[in-house]
């Protein structure tokens, strides 16, 4: 079959594009920037890449015609837009007048479980996008999931962020609603068993694992797998806007994204709508084994994708080309060159794309760390995101509170953008390269100030940017495994 695959930089996407590759199927891939699109080599020769934005109808003619299946995987939640609602139904509008005008035989939606009459505004957003996908002239497949539980999802990262940083937690009441967890491996499988399956074409199906638990007991068990003892204390005094604050500075999370989620705890998300056995009948993954294939993949570097990989933050534009070329003008920079043996080239070169995360940055880490708890402060990313793989960087993903926005390891370039609160724009750039026969670490931080106040800025941080910049450079210039 041909399939369109929007969303194919998100989470989901990225994992379901190499099944229905594997699976035989002519893939478009559709995108707003093809320079985030990484997929893995063995499917690169197989599918097709298409530049669209949703929000842009004029661009949503690049879509073919014969298109057999048309999966709609995107998603405005992590928006820090108060008018996400709004976004949602915009997108999907568009989605459908562009795929009545092709032979589509198929709409396949991944939602949320939405079985309670009050709803939260998050699932209320997607209740309406189903509805206007219902009337386009393909028919619909709707898969409603609760929480997903994989390596890099937002929910396995704040529930191992809260066991693993809190011995004792003081929680809210909705730790004891009761959730249907289910595994990012049988969302995957579920998404293509109903592909060109008449049996699914204008259903609805919840999909869930085998275990109904609380928040509590997810927290637990989690706890308990990885050997900690964790104990939590329900009180009723914190609002919806305190839990908000308590899960953004305690997690990854971005603070929009911990006001959706928290939103969204006060309803119980127990699939009711079955069926979808009929099609698939293979059980789903219990909860306690979803957890552990989580962190063997993580163990293993093995992370395909993560919730960071969608753009949250508001400073940077979808078009990444807009960033690769650093501004020269209008700019202050601090430019350290750090000359290499020839022998010492590769190792160099490893030391620069395995920076951040586990490894941290070099160089008095201690303050990046006080950096990125200080941006949490004022509403930024701040320094707990990490990276998806402790070795290998791709465009488009995060790396602490950076953006990777070019990854060239065949030419030793690594280009950042700063999603931290600053005023005016941050690239930190590390290039390898050879001049005259002697080989340089050449290591550029330039900010382009926004105002007074961004110069300022600039001038008030710059003793502490040279004293970590320039001992930064010289320990990856110098940097052993032990």
């Amino acid at each position: 079959m041909k399939i369109l695959l929007t969303g194919a930089n998100g989470y989901i996407g990225k994992r379901l594009l190499s099944v229905l590759v594997e699976s035989g199927h002519d893939v478009v891939c559709m995108v707003r920037d093809p320079d985030r699109l990484n997929p893995p080599r063995a499917v690169k020769g197989s599918i097709s890449v298409i530049t669209a934005d949703l929000n842009e109808p004029s661009t949503l003619s690049a879509i073919p015609e014969d298109i057999d299946v048309a999966y709609y995987l995107v998603h405005s939640m992590t928006q820090s837009s108060s008018e996400f609602r709004q976004l949602e139904r915009n997108a999907a509008g568009n989605f459908v007048e562009a795929i009545d005008r092709t032979s589509a035989g198929q709409i396949i939606f991944l939602s949320g479980i939405a079985n309670d009459e009050e709803l939260s505004e998050h699932l209320r957003s997607r209740l309406e996008v189903e509805e206007i996908l219902a009337t386009a002239k393909s028919p619909l497949t709707t898969l409603r999931a609760a929480i997903i539980i994989g390596s890099g999802s937002a929910s396995f990262e704040i529930i191992r962020d809260l066991v693993e940083k809190l011995p004792v937690m003081i929680a809210p009441k909705w730790v004891n609603v009761r959730c249907q967890p289910i595994s990012v491996r049988d969302v995957i499988r579920y998404l293509t068993s109903v592909a060109g399956d008449d049996r699914a074409k204008g259903r609805t199906f919840d999909i869930g694992g085998p275990d109904i638990l609380t928040y509590r007991e997810m927290l637990l068990g989690l706890a308990k797998l990885r050997g900690y003892s964790r104990y939590i204390i329900t009180v009723p005094v914190l609002t919806p806007r305190l839990s908000s604050y308590w899960l953004y500075f305690v997690t990854s999370t971005s603070f929009s994204l911990a006001t959706s989620l928290v939103d969204s705890l006060k309803n119980e998300v127990v699939c009711e709508l079955d069926g979808i056995e009929e099609i698939d009948p293979t059980p789903c993954l219990s909860y306690k084994k979803s957890l552990e294939m989580a962190f063997s993949r993580i163990e293993q570097n093995e992370v395909v994708s993560r919730w960071t990989d969608a753009l949250v933050s508001l400073k940077i534009n979808p078009e990444f080309a807009e960033y690769i070329q650093v501004p020269e003008f209008g700019c202050l920079n601090d430019r350290q060159e750090v000359p290499i043996a020839a022998a010492d080239v590769d190792t160099v070169t490893e030391n620069i794309w395995q920076i951040g995360g586990k490894r941290g940055w070099y160089y008095a880490t201690f303050l990046w760390e006080l950096r990125g708890l200080l941006d949490k402060v004022v509403g930024g990313v701040g320094l707990r995101r990490g990276r998806r793989s402790e070795t290998d960087i791709e465009a488009g993903e995060t790396l602490d509170f950076w953006r990777v926005i070019l990854a060239d390891r065949e030419n030793r370039r690594l280009l950042l953008y700063a999603e931290m609160k600053v005023p005016g724009d941050a690239w930190l750039e590390f290039e390898v390269a050879e001049n005259e026969g002697q080989w340089y670490l050449n290591q550029t931080a330039t900010f382009r100030p926004r105002g007074i106040l961004g110069r300022l800025y600039w001038y008030g941080v710059y003793p502490l940017h040279l004293a970590v910049f320039r001992g930064m450079a010289r320990r990856i210039a110098g940097y052993r495994k032990s």
